[in-house]
């Protein structure tokens, strides 16, 4: 909070009210949400200790315990920056264990680009200071020595040195190679930090499951503004896929875990952009999908969960997934081979013919041929089931088939009138699908702000690839780069707009 005291000197009573008002409302809110942290922080220590102490497998505690170290790691991170610049002060700082000497190392040399002092003599070259920072490329560790000398001037005794780049970590050891290494094995890869740590080991150096824990909650809240920043960007769109998958979380009070859902949301197959962003929840409560959407008003192409519903009486336009009315015959026919089930398959693999077809095709193109040829089909498939649903009996598993197609008829076949909606929601489904094969790894999430930090860092990886970077370098240069980026410029480093540094 800056005040400007010359520019307070000029007002008058009325301004200065007003300005005391707003400081004064600025400062409650710092202190409140400074005694949230704090309150959340000693909540988590609290849990971390008594972890060992609950009745839970040794896999299940580790879990936990790497958990509760991330979140501790990410709050102490949020907390400080919440406090204000500090004067850099003489306090000795701890002393960490030196990094194994066995351990190849790679120097990297910051010295002024000129050694001529402003007063114009020739500096001399008096020491230098060493920081190691320990890089992995996986199977192998190194070491990146950087080596700042020092160069003086005997004349106005002045001190010059070159800047090294602030890191994501300044002070501990991880590189942005080792970081984004830990990121992708865990959240893309379904590696818990203790297999990690065993990994690591077998590589020269076991790094504590409880430091790699911490590394990856900096990480987390370090990269939060970007996940922000996408989730703006996919907002933007007037088309939107969203789905959602449960996933188990733990409640460290009584060691028993509860269905949490993460929700997943994409601009249409049909538009520019390729992202996806997860947002991790602790139920399916239709709330969470009003939260994440908020104002925006455009077609949300979803399943017929009952938790959308809300949105589309709030302006939402529902756009069904014809592949979710195609289930239900498929399943029928898999049940009984019906006939009438049959009929139905074989008139949806038309339409799905023609979808095929009009892929490449521009949106108008796309729409004229959807107009000719899909709607007489879908028109003529309509009165078939009409015509069907009067002949068999209300309670019967084909009644339900044909009941969820005739009753969301109009979202089933919106697609027909607008080309830049999709047949159906496979785009989004797929998007979640590597979520869903991952959760046998994961066990639970231990924490909801472990969810949280899970869904955020997907959410680039899962959209790196989308866009055909590799998560591993692109998590390498994005870390490398933040530190120094610009907070307006931050929509640069989207994996949809992300251009690697040295490119």
């Amino acid at each position: 909070m800056v005040i400007d005291e010359q520019a307070l000197s000029e007002l008058d009573a009325e301004q200065l009210r007003q300005v005391s008002q707003r400081l004064l409302a600025e400062l409650r809110h710092q202190r409140a949400l400074n005694e949230k942290l704090a309150y959340e922080c000693a909540l988590l220590k609290r849990l971390k200790f008594a972890a060992k102490s609950e009745r839970h497998s040794a896999e299940q505690r580790n879990l936990l315990e790497e958990e509760l170290d991330s979140d501790l790691a990410a709050v102490e991170h949020e907390i400080e920056q919440l406090r204000p610049t500090q004067p850099v002060t003489d306090k000795q700082q701890p002393k960490r264990t030196p990094l194994p000497a066995n351990l190849p190392r790679h120097e990297i040399r910051h010295e002024p680009t000129s050694t001529t002092c402003q007063c114009g003599c020739q500096l001399k070259r008096i020491g230098e200071d060493v920081a190691e920072k320990l890089d992995y490329v996986p199977g192998v560790f190194t070491v990146e020595r950087h080596i700042r000398g020092k160069w003086a001037c005997a004349k106005c005794q002045t001190l010059t040195q070159a800047p090294v780049a602030a890191h994501v970590i300044d002070k501990g050891i991880p590189t942005a190679g080792l970081l984004a290494q830990v990121l992708v094995a865990k959240y893309a890869d379904h590696q818990p930090l203790y297999r990690q740590e065993n990994i690591f080991g077998r590589a020269g150096l076991a790094i504590p499951r409880s430091t790699l824990a911490q590394w990856v909650g900096t990480c987390g809240a370090r990269l939060q503004p970007l996940v922000d920043a996408l989730k703006t960007e996919i907002l933007r769109h007037r088309v939107l896929h969203g789905d959602e998958t449960p996933v188990a979380m733990l409640k460290p009070g009584n060691g028993k875990t509860h269905r949490a859902y993460l929700w997943a949301y994409a601009p249409g197959a049909f538009e520019a952009t390729r992202a996806v962003v997860y947002d991790f929840c602790e139920s399916r409560a239709g709330e969470h999908a009003r939260a994440f959407l908020g104002d925006w008003r455009g077609s949300l192409i979803c399943d017929d969960y009952a938790g959308y519903k809300a949105s589309f009486s709030q302006g939402v336009t529902e756009a069904g997934c014809l592949a979710h009315a195609r289930r239900k015959f498929f399943d029928l026919h898999a049940a009984n081979k019906s006939q009438i089930a049959e009929f139905a398959l074989a008139q949806f693999a038309r339409v799905y013919e023609i979808e095929r077809e009009v892929q490449a095709l521009t949106a108008p193109q796309r729409l004229q041929v959807r107009q000719q040829h899909s709607r007489p089909i879908l028109d003529a498939l309509h009165q078939w089931m009409v015509l069907q649903r009067q002949q068999v009996a209300g309670n019967s598993a084909t009644a339900k088939a044909l009941d969820y197609s005739l009753k969301r008829w109009t979202a089933l076949t919106r697609f027909v009138d607008d080309p830049q909606l999709p047949a159906d929601n496979n785009w989004i489904e797929n998007r979640i699908r590597p979520i869903a094969l991952g959760r046998s790894n994961w066990l639970f999430a231990g924490s909801l702000r472990a969810g949280q930090r899970a869904a955020a860092v997907m959410s680039l990886i899962q959209s790196a690839r989308m866009n055909g970077h590799d998560p591993y370098a692109y998590l390498k240069d994005v870390l490398t780069r933040l530190p120094t980026h610009k907070a307006s410029r931050i929509v640069e480093l989207l994996p949809h707009r992300w251009k690697p540094a040295d490119a």
